[in-house]
């Protein structure tokens, strides 16, 4: 012990875009989702709030709406890294509303102020989700998605029993059950449309690249753990959206052949990385 306390690690995340397999494999299968919600729904606009929850480069979970010509707007309680997560935008050359705000129990917008509300894995980092879920149903006119790690699959046990048995110590871990999310939404006047799993590629799901989980469980030769580390190993969800690995999404995608699988998705349950809801507001109309 140092007494120096460890920066966070969203801050390596704002220069350093190396973020590993398994994150850009989860960002391009929510890439999926999401464009899928835009083709069926028409939605022109979104909130995601706290823009905060995925591992990795912050603020980039709303790219692909931008980009299919969704007025964007993210919300963050750290100033620090709202200037990063701009910063990225910029760099991106995509329009983006930035609103810094310390309160999630109360958000400052209207009733009703945008198409999709949506927060992809962070209600257990907030100490009122509950409040949260109930402002994503007021701000938006019609779609509701809220997502958190699914607790049953081996990567998540792995990570509270033996990676990162101090993280679940700081998180509101009752929020990966899903079935209170729908009660807080349904209670909110949300009608649940659908819900499932996704981000189920061939591998658990550790968060932390796989070197640091041979290391931690003391696996493998140095030479080993080499293999997933330095320059023949960077996995960069920016390198492919800014066109300098544009083969990226083709190469990362042959592992989706589990998440394609035509079987129910409870079936899944078991390997998943996350569960998903999808409800429509009161009053707002079924289907795009």
């Amino acid at each position: 012990m140092t007494g120096i306390a460890e920066e966070p690690a969203w801050k390596r995340y704002l220069t350093d875009y190396n973020e590993g397999l398994g994150l850009v494999y989860e960002r391009l299968v929510l890439n999926r989702y999401l464009e899928r919600l835009v083709e069926r729904f028409g939605i022109r606009s979104a909130l995601e709030a706290p823009l905060y929850g995925m591992a990795g480069v912050s603020g980039i979970n709303s790219v692909q709406l931008a980009r299919r010509g969704c007025a964007v707007t993210l919300v963050d309680c750290v100033a620090e890294r709202l200037v990063g997560v701009r910063r990225i935008w910029e760099e991106l050359n995509l329009p983006v509303r930035l609103v810094w705000h310390p309160d999630f129990t109360r958000l400052p917008f209207a009733d009703a102020s945008f198409d999709l509300a949506w927060q992809w894995a962070g209600l257990w980092y907030l100490p009122d989700a509950a409040s949260l879920l109930r402002e994503l149903v007021r701000v938006s006119r019609r779609l509701v998605f809220v997502a958190m790690p699914n607790p049953l699959q081996p990567g998540y046990l792995l990570r509270k029993y033996v990676l990162e048995r101090d993280f679940f110590r700081t998180v509101a871990e009752d929020w990966v059950d899903v079935r209170r999310i729908k009660r807080v939404l349904s209670d909110a006047g949300v009608r649940l449309i659908e819900e499932g799993v996704m981000d189920i590629p061939p591998w658990p799901d550790t968060v932390m690249p796989a070197a640091e989980v041979l290391r931690r469980l003391g696996i493998g030769s140095a030479r080993l753990r080499a293999r997933f580390s330095g320059a023949r190993w960077q996995w960069s969800t920016m390198a492919y959206y800014l066109g300098v690995q544009p083969d990226l999404g083709e190469r990362v995608m042959r592992y989706a052949w589990l998440e394609d699988l035509p079987i129910p998705w409870r079936l899944k349950l078991v390997w998943a990385h996350h569960r998903y809801v999808l409800g429509v507001v009161e009053g707002a109309p079924r289907d795009g």
